[in-house]
């Protein structure tokens, strides 16, 4: 009962607020998706209007490539629009430094998000948030149940489960036991250490820890996910080392390879395009009964300019987003792009479906490198790079890559000196 009074609160402020606005109020909202343009026209932008009759939306993207050249040209030249799509962490960040985007700590609605959610659009410190989330990516395992099927394979939990299953698929020979290469070396990084990593590094414990300088990595958390991707060089099939990403995903959609190391965004493509069918199974943890941790990666948020002429405008439709039904709306059409806010979100894709259900299995965290780390030179997260693919072929040891990342690390990043 009290939801519902503090509900109906809401929605009488709302149109409240609605009544205030002229008929022409209309908010322009700059983006990079320049692919979901037929989706904020077609579904998102008439369900918001359909509420808020006196507000008009514009969906406005650039090419992906030229987004950020092209929104800090608008935003110098006084002519960016109303709403600014975030991407993560630093550059959103450079541009609330640089007085574009407002702080939105005070809005009720950033409530609806968790801590690890808000955290690529905040301050430091955590004292400012500039942008509402939107969506993130998991990070995991995408299997063909057909190969599993005819091999009398189980979804494996632990390691011991996954390479046992990797050296069944290996011996039979019918396909690849793992799909993917070290060619364009982020892969490796992406798909290999920060998704099996926080298992080893706990999560968010260790990310953190390393910020404060509290972990080095040096220690045997960060260490071991070296170690281990050392064994997957067995698994990736005859010439891994000159496969391109596009390689690896064709041999998995054309039934070549078994298994795929995989970022949640792959959904809506590889459905596409495979003739069988396809699960998912989260990154094995080292032990049974060991709390498992997913890399459940904060991609895109929406903040507002500061010189917006419209400014309650512009967050009555932030609040709007962060509700349950745009939640609904952005999360079926484009599977695999996970809403980010509390409420749980009935997704109809069943691969889309069984993945986010590891956010009430395992604790969530984000990619260890993207979040201050990344500042300096050398840069953590290409570094992190090329450690995964000399632990993947086996030409430096586990232990020598800690200390090479350490050293780059510590010689800018002042919490490791």
């Amino acid at each position: 009962m009290k939801r519902n009074i503090i509900s109906l609160a809401l929605a009488g402020t709302a149109l409240v607020a609605t009544s205030a606005y002229a008929e022409d109020a209309t908010l322009i909202i700059e983006s990079w998706r320049n692919d979901d343009l037929t989706l904020w026209q077609d579904k998102i932008i008439p369900a918001f209007e359909a509420e808020h009759p006196g507000i008009k939306v514009k969906f406005t993207p650039s090419a992906p490539a030229e987004y950020n050249a092209v929104l800090n040209s608008k935003l110098d030249a006084g002519s960016a629009g109303d709403l600014i799509t975030c991407r993560p962490f630093d550059a959103s960040l450079a541009l609330f430094d640089a007085g574009h985007l407002a702080d939105l700590g005070d809005m009720e609605a950033m409530g609806n998000f968790s801590d690890v959610a808000k955290s690529a659009w905040q301050t430091d410190d955590g004292s400012a948030s500039f942008c509402v989330p939107m969506a993130s990516v998991i990070h995991g395992f995408i299997y063909n149940k057909d190969a599993f099927a005819e091999l009398g394979i189980e979804v494996p939990n632990t390691e011991a489960e996954f390479f046992a299953a990797l050296d069944k698929i290996k011996e039979d020979g019918s396909y690849i036991p793992m799909a993917m290469g070290t060619n364009d070396q982020w892969e490796a990084a992406t798909m290999g250490y920060n998704n099996i990593g926080p298992n080893y590094w706990k999560g968010e414990e260790g990310r953190l820890a390393l910020i404060n300088g509290e972990q080095k990595l040096t220690d045997p958390q960060w260490v071991a996910p070296y170690a281990t991707l050392a064994k997957w060089g067995g698994y990736l099939g005859d010439g891994y080392e000159a496969q391109t990403y596009p390689d690896s995903q064709n041999l998995f959609t054309l039934g070549r390879a078994a298994v795929y190391p995989a970022g949640s965004w792959e959904i809506s493509g590889f459905n596409a395009l495979v003739d069988f069918e396809m699960g998912a199974f989260k990154p094995p943890v080292q032990n049974a009964g060991d709390t498992c941790y997913i890399s459940d990666h904060t991609d895109i948020g929406i903040g507002m300019n500061t010189k917006t002429a419209n400014p309650e405008a512009a967050k009555t439709f932030l609040s709007w987003v962060a509700s349950p039904e745009f939640a609904s709306i952005f999360g079926n059409a484009l599977p695999g792009f996970f809403p980010l806010s509390k409420t749980p979100v009935d997704l109809e894709d069943p691969l889309a479906k069984e993945i986010v259900g590891w956010r009430g299995e395992c604790e969530s965290t984000i990619r260890s490198t993207y979040q201050i780390l990344s500042r300096g030179t050398p840069n953590l997260e290409n570094d992190t790079w090329g450690a995964s693919v000399a632990a993947i072929k086996g030409t430096s040891t586990p232990e020598d890559l800690g200390a090479k990342l350490q050293n780059g690390l510590a010689s800018w990043y002042a919490p490791q000196q």
